[in-house]
């Protein structure tokens, strides 16, 4: 029998990165916990962070071109003993 495998490969990147003695023993920890390696988890960890911050930029941004008014046409909000006779008067 004929197996085939088809292998997406993404171009990475080689970093090297500074952190305190305490964190990266933390670091070590954490991705050991998850099976995983330390490149691997702060790789996931920074696209997590990048998928985040572009959906919040989309939403900004979407919030942003909104054409809808929210003015007032000068009429005041309702005073609260009018608001609840109003309920008080559908149910009865």
């Amino acid at each position: 029998m004929l197996h085939e495998f088809r292998v997406n490969i993404l171009a990475m990147k080689n970093v090297t990165i500074t952190m305190e003695d305490h964190v990266a023993d933390w670091a070590r920890v954490e991705a050991a916990k998850q099976n995983v390696s330390l490149s691997r988890m702060l790789g996931e960890i920074l696209a997590e962070k990048m998928r985040h911050d572009d959906a919040y930029e989309r939403a900004y941004q979407e919030w942003k071109s909104d054409q809808r008014s929210y003015t007032s046409d000068g009429t005041g909000y309702p005073k609260r003993d009018e608001i609840y006779a109003e309920r008080l008067a559908r149910i009865r």
